[in-house]
């Protein structure tokens, strides 16, 4: 089978079919931190484009900067050079229209799963009365199912229970671009599955830029529109992109069974593992 037509092998014909839509644009960006060593790149000439509404997946070796990359967007971090644009304008800090998930869900323990996401909707929302902060709220619970369990504090959810409220804070607060690091990697395979089909129902709802890091190619292709493959650091850039193909919704089981997908996932992992091969096992 041809492969082709699906895979960019040159990011200059990436760039090219998606600049039309200038929504989230890495142009020309470098990250150098100084150390007694001297001077070390983590990435280099990273230059990309992102439309509105894609579901965008980045994977990579330990060290080439995929977690930097996405610190940047969310204005966490800074470029060393280069910029990133969000709508034609520079992200120099963070913005309540770039929402980060982080694996280890990042809520404060001593607040209910309501009050965790109150919180974040009552900084986004200040004008907004009380009553208006508390239908958001509940109406975000209720989207990933935990309408039973708002009272509840972390300590008395399960990993992936935590991880919905972690996706309804962000949510609630309407961003543009969505942020995750990993965010499913701490739970075990049967809720990680769950959590991904939960998911993608609600992108398909809201139509949020998504940035996802993830290690596991299976959950790349059954997630993305595109997947952003990066070389090995130090001084990583963007080395491969890969148009996924099937149709949404997405159906696992179909999926699994499409000599296409199993195409893709060996040409990923040959870029991984033997064009990229690396010692340190993926992040």
């Amino acid at each position: 089978m041809n492969l082709m037509p699906t895979l960019n092998n040159s990011v200059e014909n990436q760039l090219s079919s998606s600049t039309s839509a200038n929504f989230l644009e890495f142009d020309g960006v470098a990250k150098i931190y100084p150390t007694a060593k001297g001077s070390y790149t983590v990435l280099e000439d990273v230059n990309f484009s992102v439309k509105e509404g894609e579901f965008i997946c980045v994977i990579g070796h330990s060290g080439c900067g995929k977690s930097t990359l996405l610190s940047m967007v969310s204005g966490l971090n800074k470029p060393s050079i280069g910029e990133i644009r969000l709508r034609n304008q520079p992200i120099t800090k963070p913005g309540p229209e770039r929402m980060v998930i982080f694996q280890n869900y990042s809520l404060l323990p001593w607040k209910t799963a309501y009050e965790n996401v109150y919180l974040a909707v009552e900084q986004v929302y200040k004008h907004k009365s009380r009553q208006e902060k508390k239908e958001i709220t509940l109406e975000h619970l209720e989207l990933v199912g935990l309408s039973e369990a708002a009272n509840k504090k972390p300590g008395q959810l399960s990993g992936g229970m935590k991880q919905r409220v972690a996706i309804a804070r962000a949510l609630a607060t309407r961003p543009e671009v969505l942020i995750m690091d990993e965010p499913f990697g701490a739970l075990d395979p049967i809720t990680r599955e769950e959590m991904q089909e939960e998911l993608l129902k609600i992108w398909q709802d809201h139509r949020c830029t998504v940035l996802m890091i993830t290690h596991d190619i299976d959950e790349a292709l059954f997630l993305s529109d595109r997947l952003v493959m990066m070389t090995n650091g130090p001084a990583a850039k963007i080395g491969e992109i890969i148009e996924i193909p099937f149709a949404r919704p997405r159906d696992r089981m179909k999926l699994m069974e499409n000599t296409q997908y199993f195409e893709l996932r060996n040409y990923a992992l040959d870029f991984l593992y033997r064009r990229f091969a690396h010692d340190d096992a993926l992040e």
